[in-house]
């Protein structure tokens, strides 16, 4: 018998990256994703058109608070 595995929820490493909501100012777009934080860049994992998506992004990779957002 197969059993159904649950997938493995992704990982991040918090001394190396922050999450963040990157905004578009002229578009109002918003994307989840990873500031690596030597180098400044902005990593994109998902774009959020609603607050499931929010709650989505904050649950599988076990984010407590609301990241910060930057534009």
């Amino acid at each position: 018998m197969f059993w159904k595995r649950k997938p493995k929820a992704p990982g991040y490493d918090a001394t190396a990256v922050k999450p963040v909501l990157h905004k578009s100012i002229c578009t109002g777009e918003t994307a989840a994703g990873f500031v690596d934080l030597s180098t400044g860049r902005f990593r994109e994992v998902m774009l959020i058109k609603s607050d499931r998506d929010l709650k989505a992004f904050l649950d599988a990779y076990g984010i407590e608070s609301e990241p910060e957002t930057i534009y």
